[in-house]
């Protein structure tokens, strides 16, 4: 019997506490000689000097030698015991990216296996990209799921190398530390939560949380470290009764106790809208037997022991979560009232739960051991999913939101069966809409009704874990409705929804496209025949990967695109093309004398440009810099200098006949700290509902922000964009008030605007 009692949420891997890149060397050997077969490590040693040699000059942020963070994420990976290939491409995932080795030359060393790794943790060249974070985000993670369905080690190495990143975040820039945990909390713990890696996934949450919400993160901390004490005592005790409990069944068990990691109990006082001294729960007790019969004996002692809370047992063992979590889970009135869990579960389902897939990485010499057996390849459907969607997504914002929305929707799940016993994992509160789409797209197609439990019921009815749902089908059926995607939770159904429209009425949705693109150009005054021209729609074709302009008119027909960022994106492209081209010198002579007579004012906004001193300064409205951003200046004609962001999109789609005209500007020293106020609009993407507007306007009432303008508009899959124009002093205090945003309810995203 084993006794063990944790009472902090520490890391799970050390490999922080060095002296020297050595000293880490050694102890990644230690770790990978303690599950590894065979004794030969000099592909491992081989690496780790490639490595040295292509990162001698490179240094981090923290000061430290770069050669830190690749031996950090492979000595992670070697606490996953993945295979030595693994552990090589963990030494080396950064020197394709970071210095002059090529993906060649890695072929040629190491093999086409780490070099293939290597490749599929790469990021795409950041420059082509002209500081447009988001199209360079969408475009890396495409890469990423393309190079995982290959080989998922591909995405073990990158959560490693991401864990080790926001390990070390405080060397970050604020904006950068939000920013990078926004994407892990996003897109990252979610895939390891998929992959069931939970050791990964809970300190990636916890990481995320301290830079996200800092106060509360802190405020946490602090309550629990005050309580410790009491804390200790209650586990320990229980520990205690139920560890002398089976030792007289003589059940061969290990029983330890923990307080739950600090996201956990966060996301716990936000879903009962409690505080940390209303949440009592804050326990759980695990019990590690040898087989499945002693944990359904074991469950049966617990009952006796304690008196179980109604309706808090889940037995994941006869139905595993969807990453093929398994276990027993029951909640209980302890000593004095005191509610805790029990996890109850095998030694091989604990290693499951706490390295996913990569507890099935049992390596082998041969070749046959370095990839998922066929089993594990099915857990992987979801992929396969986001991979088929992906192909059909032109739009890298859709393919983001969709992707968020996809990763995010099965942290809590319902299971239901078919008629024949299959079962089936849904996001909670799906419908059986959902249910149909999840057992074939045509099976959702054809659908005309549904039976639950032997009974008819709605289409929107919600499925409840267990129920036994079958689908009406009829040939005759003329296909999905448009309100369906009203009800839908699943990304599957809603994009094979979507789909269906786009396949099906094309040619209405190009008429009804052509339409709307027409009516948008008549309302704001744009002529046809100025616009309409083929460089300007090869543009747009290159920009949303389309083959034709029929497609853009089908995309906007049927809500994939907006009508507007079309036309405004061909109108740049027109006004830059009757912009006079000249020099910087000619622009400067050619100001009028208002703008030389305001020439001195140019510090009232807080700008510097460099080389001038004697001109005006004015902020561009298309996209409303803010102390913080990185800025860059614009010689006009006649009205001085305007001054953008560096990822504004007329900007970053400039002629390069323009680009001698560009300027370097910063903001004066201490400006994110002046009282001056800015222009900031953003658009908000949410999930339609019932006050949704009345709690964003509540955000900005209690920061005592007010509201310039506000408009919403609601597409045909029932999201809402709300576009807001306010005041504000800086990008700390609108990621302040972003961040606030991103907590109400149905909010999907939130992007700053650049017209």
């Amino acid at each position: 019997m084993t006794r063990n009692v944790v009472f902090d949420n520490r890391r799970l891997y050390a490999v922080d506490d060095y002296t020297s890149p050595e000293e880490l060397y050694d102890n990644l050997i230690e770790i990978v000689k303690r599950y590894h077969p065979s004794d030969d490590i000099s592909l491992i040693e081989k690496a780790y000097g490639t490595a040295c040699d292509a990162h001698k000059d490179q240094m981090r942020k923290s000061g430290e030698p770069y050669i830190i963070h690749p031996l950090c994420t492979a000595t992670i990976l070697a606490d996953l015991e993945m295979d030595k290939e693994t552990i090589v491409a963990g030494l080396l995932h950064d020197v394709v990216e970071d210095t002059i080795m090529t993906k060649d030359d890695l072929a040629r060393e190491f093999g086409d296996d780490v070099a293939d790794l290597v490749d599929g943790v790469t990021k795409l060249n950041k420059l082509k990209y002209r500081g447009n974070r988001a199209e360079f985000q969408a475009d890396n993670l495409r890469k990423m799921f393309l190079a995982m369905a290959r080989d998922i080690r591909v995405i073990i190495i990158k959560l490693a190398d991401r864990l080790h990143n926001m390990r070390t975040l405080q060397y970050q820039t604020p904006e950068k530390q939000h920013e990078i945990a926004r994407e892990t909390l996003d897109i990252y713990s979610p895939i390891a939560q998929r992959l069931g890696i939970s050791r990964i996934k809970i300190e990636l949450d916890d990481l995320s949380l301290k830079y996200l919400k800092p106060d509360i993160y802190q405020e946490l901390k602090t309550q629990i470290a005050q309580r410790k004490s009491e804390r200790e005592d209650f586990v320990a005790g229980i520990v205690r009764e139920v560890s002398d409990k089976l030792d007289e069944a003589r059940i061969d068990a290990s029983v330890n106790g923990r307080v739950k990691h600090f996201f956990s109990i966060y996301k716990k006082m936000v879903n009962q809208h409690k505080n940390l001294d209303q949440i009592y729960d804050l326990f759980a007790v695990r019990i590690i037997v040898n087989d499945v019969k002693d944990c359904y004996a074991a469950l049966g002692m617990i009952h006796e022991m304690y008196k179980p809370i109604p309706g808090r047992f889940k037995d994941y063992i006869a139905m595993p979560k969807a990453n093929n979590y398994q276990s027993l889970h029951t909640s209980l009135i302890g000593p004095n009232g005191t509610p805790f869990e029990i996890q109850i579960r095998t030694y091989d389902m604990h290693r499951t739960a706490e390295f996913g897939i990569a507890a099935h990485w049992k390596y082998k010499e041969t070749s046959d051991g370095k990839h998922p057996d066929e089993n594990e390849e099915e857990k992987l459907s979801w992929l396969r999913q986001i991979l088929e969607w992906q192909k059909n997504l032109s739009d890298n914002e859709e393919f983001m939101s969709l992707l968020k929305s996809d990763l995010n929707l099965f942290s809590d799940f319902v299971y239901a069966f078919t008629p024949s016993g299959d079962v089936k994992n849904l996001p909670s509160g799906s419908t059986p809409v959902d249910f149909a789409y999840a057992i074939h797209s045509a099976v959702g197609n054809r659908m005309v009704g549904a039976r639950v439990n032997g009974k008819l019921v709605n289409i929107d009815y919600v499925i409840q874990n267990g129920d036994r749902v079958e689908i009406i089908t009829s040939q005759n059926s003329h296909g999905p409705s448009r309100d369906w995607l009203k009800i839908v939770r699943s990304t599957q159904a809603r994009t094979k929804i979507n789909q269906w429209f786009k396949n099906e009425l094309k040619e209405d949705n190009i008429v009804r496209g052509k339409a709307q693109f027409n009516d948008y150009c008549k309302t704001h005054a744009i002529k046809l025949e100025d616009i309409m021209k083929p460089e300007y729609q090869q543009a747009v074709l290159d920009k949303y990967r389309f083959r034709d302009f029929d497609a853009v008119y089908a995309a906007i027909g049927h809500g994939g695109l907006k009508e507007g960022q079309i036309v405004n994106r061909m109108v740049e492209r027109y006004e830059m093309d009757h912009r006079r081209n000249i020099t910087d010198e000619e622009a400067l002579a050619n100001m009028d004398e208002s703008s030389k007579k305001n020439a001195f004012h140019k510090n009232e906004g807080g700008i510097i440009v460099k080389g001038i001193t004697d001109v005006s300064v004015h902020f561009s409205k298309c996209c409303n810099p803010l102390p913080g951003d990185e800025i860059v200046g614009f010689v006009t004609r006649g009205r001085g200098i305007s001054i953008h962001r560096t990822d504004c999109i007329n900007i970053m789609n400039m002629l390069e006949t323009d680009r001698v005209r560009l300027i370097e500007a910063e903001w004066e020293k201490g400006s994110e700290n002046a009282q001056k106020e800015y222009l900031a609009d953003i658009n908000i993407f949410a999930n339609n509902r019932n006050g949704l507007l009345v709690d964003v306007s509540r955000v900005f009432t209690e920061e005592n922000i007010g509201i310039i303008g506000v408009n919403c508009r609601v597409n045909k899959q029932n999201v809402a964009t709300i576009y807001v124009s306010f005041n504000i002093h800086s990008t700390m205090e609108l990621d302040s008030i972003i961040q606030k945003l991103r907590s109400i309810q149905g909010v999907l995203d939130i992007e700053r605007n650049t017209q």
